[in-house]
């Protein structure tokens, strides 16, 4: 081992590091060990370190172990890893051009949106609990000033009106203020994000991928937006906003919030005349899961001359068994995705192309190994669940409990609207005697649906496999939507107004965006690893501030453990270092 001075440009200071050469497959080969600080504070001990890394014995008296003594240590590689991206994707070039500073502190906007966007990508809380996230990781702006947490003074707490609240309000305004900004600037960024995406990583703008969600309220929730409707999150009782995702190559590059009682179709057309009029995509192919099909949404579609590929609502629509009952001639078989190749005996997912009811329609029925086993293994336990209480119904009027023939009838409808039983089973009442048996008609149906589902187009040049595969891209949005949910925590929100409801939802987008970015990162490098994991194995990459000497201070970063030194590999992150921060100021509040 032996140390090494470095200086980057612009840095006024010198840095010493302990680097460790080794070989590795015949090659000579160095790495860093660690970052040991500023060499003019280190000056005194340099000479003692070399000896140490020669063997040579060094009299205590000239190491002064006692004298060196850490001050703090706080997390700081999950928001070195959000700043360098927030950088690599133009975020903070795209939020320095829309202007905007705290009166109160003066930040640019950028870096107070990145204090937000980083909190929601590596500790997700609400901006009350943004002080304590500040108190136990290295946040910083671009100069290097660390931004520090403002708790309230305890007996000014506890007689205020509002002891709950431990931060000043200065500080709360402070971020609500940023959330104001952002939400007003939203159009504006979001397309000039979507310009650098398309530039950086060349994206292929021909397929644009669009799915809804729901997230809920605590509380009334805001006036105009919240409402109650169909819940995805099985929370039927709060009121709720619908959020519409829009990928194109795998990057989010737009969402829009609806009234939360919004029907799926209802979005589609301010969806699609958004992305003719802000983004200039006015020729892709919209590709919509089975809510967004109506006959008023297709006829857009076409006098937009916009291609589409949507699946179709097997219930809903009587041509869907039709189309089924066609699907006798020869299947395709689909390319087996990575995760079922991994598998003993990979699913299948087999297609085929049948008539449709209308020229220039295109239909294709699609059958999914593993769909089925997971339908199938529905069905059985709906059956048997709904079996069991009309056996018990059964067992109830034999005994004469129930006689009247109305009585019976409620009971066994109750029954059959539980669980889907009218979709398997029916019933007769004759002679005083109750039967119930399978459903002659609705159960082969339903059995015929199993592993079963229907895409149309109209896009006269895609081969069946084709349209498959671009309709199993949307599983990337349902996969961006679990992130948001679960990983990134959109939900629930305490918001109360509609402003800051978007501007809420806004930066729960701009942090699924780093994750994606993550993500796609460690997947180009090999690494097995989600972005969350990641981001929790680098919290071993930590600022440590200690005196050594005459009461000198000094910061130096770890390096981590061995798989986040990979993470960073990965990353293509090798200088560690925050930005030193200029003269005295060190924070700011």
């Amino acid at each position: 081992m032996f140390l090494r001075t470095v200086k980057a440009a612009g840095v006024q200071h010198e840095y010493v590091r302990l680097v460790e050469a080794y070989r590795e497959d015949g090659r000579a080969k160095q790495r860093v060990v660690c970052n040991l600080g500023r060499k003019d504070l280190l000056a005194a001990h340099l000479d003692s370190l070399i000896r140490l890394l020669r063997g040579e014995r060094v009299p205590r008296a000239a190491l002064r172990l006692g004298a060196v003594q850490a001050t703090g240590a706080w997390d700081w590689g999950p928001m070195l890893v959000a700043r360098t991206l927030w950088r690599e994707l133009g975020l903070e070039a795209v939020l320095d051009a829309q202007g905007g500073r705290g009166p109160a502190d003066g930040r640019a906007l950028a870096d107070r949106a990145l204090v937000l966007v980083a909190n929601r990508l590596c500790a997700p809380t609400s901006e009350h609990g943004l002080a304590r996230w500040l108190d136990t990781d290295f946040v910083c702006d671009r100069q290097g000033r660390r931004w520090m947490p403002a708790w309230r003074a305890e007996a000014e707490r506890r007689a205020s009106r509002l002891p709950r609240v431990r931060v000043e309000l200065r500080q709360l305004k402070q971020w609500y203020r940023t959330l104001d900004q952002l939400a007003a600037r939203k159009s504006q960024i979001e397309q000039e994000l979507y310009l650098r995406l398309r530039d950086l990583f060349s994206l292929k703008v021909d397929l644009a991928l669009y799915d809804l969600t729901s997230t809920y309220f605590e509380g009334h929730g805001p006036p105009t937006l919240g409402a109650h409707g169909h819940s995805r999150d099985g929370k039927p009782r709060n009121r709720q906003v619908l959020v519409g995702v829009v990928l194109v190559d795998g990057w989010p590059i737009t969402h829009h919030v609806f009234h939360g009682s919004a029907r799926d179709a209802t979005t589609v057309p301010q969806v699609l005349e958004d992305l003719e009029q802000r983004f200039g995509l006015r020729r892709v192919v919209f590709v919509g899961d089975r809510g967004m099909v109506t006959s008023a949404n297709l006829a857009l579609l076409r006098a937009r001359r916009q291609g589409y590929v949507v699946g179709l609502n097997r219930r809903r629509r009587e041509d869907v068994y039709r189309y089924i009952e066609r699907a006798t001639g020869p299947w395709t078989d689909c390319p087996v995705g990575i995760t079922a190749r991994a598998k003993p005996a990979p699913p299948k997912t087999r297609v085929q192309e049948v008539a449709g009811d209308r020229a220039g329609v295109r239909v294709f029925v699609v059958q999914s190994d593993e769909r089925l086993a997971y339908e199938q293994a529905q069905r059985l336990k709906a059956m048997a669940r709904v079996r069991r209480e009309l056996e018990a119904l059964d067992r109830r009027v034999a005994r004469g409990r129930l006689k009247q023939p109305a009585q019976i009838g409620a009971a066994a409808a109750r029954i059959l609207g539980r669980s889907h039983g009218y979709r398997y089973y029916d019933w007769t009442y004759r002679d005083g005697r109750f039967r119930f048996f399978e459903h002659p008609v609705n159960l082969k149906r339903e059995e015929a649906y199993e592993g079963t589902y229907v895409i149309q187009t109209e896009e006269p040049h895609l081969t069946s496999v084709e349209a498959v595969t671009i309709y199993k891209e949307l599983s990337e949005v349902e996969r961006a939507f679990a992130n948001l949910k679960d990983v990134i925590e959109m939900r629930p929100i305490y918001h109360q107004t509609d402003a800051r409801v978007r501007a809420h939802i806004f930066v729960a987008a701009l942090a699924l965006l780093l994750h994606r970015a993550i993500e796609k990162k460690l997947k180009t490098a090999g690494l097995d690893l989600s972005a969350t994991e990641a981001l929790q194995v680098l919290r071993s990459v930590r600022v440590v501030d200690f005196t050594v000497g005459t009461g000198e201070r000094t910061r130096s970063v770890t390096r981590g453990t061995h798989r986040a030194a990979q993470i960073l590999s990965a990353l293509r992150l090798t200088d560690l270092d925050p930005p030193a921060a200029p003269g005295k100021a060190e924070t700011v509040a």
